[in-house]
């Protein structure tokens, strides 16, 4: 199982992202994938989900500025992130199935 996140980087406060995690070695279209986050000093917390029928769920925390997405024929998993606060800067993570680990991607979101 690989999972790659991109995208990240530096961004304006208020500013857009859009990240994604390419997936291999296991049935992307039957899984449920997940994006997570880990801000320095706190812990890694849940930001969005898709199930297999590409219904999402959020975070209270990024409700209404975040959209998670889904290309079975691509096998990736994405992340728009919209209206971009400071409190936001994290490095994120893909995760698959509840189980495997993207290595993470920074996202820094600076004045």
């Amino acid at each position: 199982v690989q999972l790659v996140e991109s995208g990240g980087g530096l961004v304006e406060i208020g500013g857009s992202l859009r990240l994604s995690c390419e997936a291999s070695g296991f049935t992307f279209s039957s899984s449920v994938m997940s994006w997570y986050r880990q801000a320095p000093g706190k812990e890694r917390e849940w930001v969005a989900g898709i199930n297999t029928e590409d219904l999402g769920m959020y975070a209270d925390s990024v409700k209404g500025r975040f959209t998670i997405s889904r290309d079975n024929e691509k096998n990736t998993v994405y992340l728009q992130m919209d209206r971009l606060k400071s409190e936001d800067t994290a490095v994120y993570y893909c995760r698959a199935r509840n189980l495997y680990w993207g290595q993470g991607t920074q996202v820094t979101v600076s004045s």
